[in-house]
């Protein structure tokens, strides 16, 4: 809530990501106050610091704010990352009928942060659309946590053959090697923040997705899908 104030000083690597709302960040000498009104309209803004960092936080007003963290013993310099510094890709257009078409945000990976040991970024599902598709798996554990608009929506996280309701504020536990896949409902858009650690041998990158056999048909380039014409063309 608006006016409180917390320290942070754990010895493990952190990153704070702004859902919605304004907060002042303080930290190695830096005082940054950042504001987010949308988190389906905006990139974010993320503190990501390792572990000998101490961090302030001040909210200036009601806010929302998720906390990643895990063990690390690497020193990387601290950085306020700003919607600019956000990598935004459009998966799933022109293909499947856009019926997987989905705004992926990478705010930090192994690739743009060799020294972290975790990944973080967001997803908007369009409404009525599939993320996360085709279901593949990774060796990495996962965590979603879940926004939708309106905040009445709601959508379903398909982890190996088992289908869960998701609504607002939901957050999923994926372990290592299960397969996954989401789906928002239509007329709701869904956002979820996605969080991976890497472990010790195997770091996560993009290429890092084993999909299911069964399903690989869909990466193949002009797949025809039923039906190839539109609804009402002769």
């Amino acid at each position: 809530k608006s006016g409180d104030q917390t320290n942070s000083a754990i010895g493990r690597e952190r990153a704070w990501l702004l859902i919605k709302g304004t907060v002042t960040f303080i930290w190695d000498g830096n005082n940054k106050t950042v504001t987010r009104n949308s988190c389906f309209d905006e990139a974010p803004f993320v503190l990501h610091v390792s572990k000998d960092t101490e961090v302030t936080i001040k909210t200036d007003s009601e806010c929302e704010i998720c906390v990643e963290q895990v063990d690390n013993n690497n020193n990387f310099d601290s950085k306020l990352y700003t919607p600019d510094d956000i990598r935004t890709d459009v998966f799933g257009a022109g293909t499947l009928n856009e019926a997987s078409i989905r705004s992926v945000r990478t705010v930090f990976d192994g690739e743009i942060n060799p020294l972290s040991n975790m990944v973080l970024g967001e997803v908007i599902n369009h409404p009525g659309k599939w993320s996360s598709y085709p279901p593949h798996d990774h060796p990495q554990p996962e965590i979603y946590h879940y926004r939708f608009f309106p905040e009445q929506g709601f959508g379903i996280s398909v982890l190996d053959d088992d289908a869960y309701t998701v609504k607002n504020g939901d957050t999923t536990l994926i372990a290592p090697d299960t397969t996954h896949s989401q789906g928002a409902a239509p007329g709701y858009a869904m956002y979820y923040i996605w969080m991976i650690p890497h472990l010790p041998e195997d770091r996560w990158l993009p290429t890092t997705r084993y999909y299911r056999e069964e399903h690989k048909w869909l990466l193949e380039d002009n797949v025809k899908i039923w039906p190839e014409k539109k609804v009402g063309e002769k």
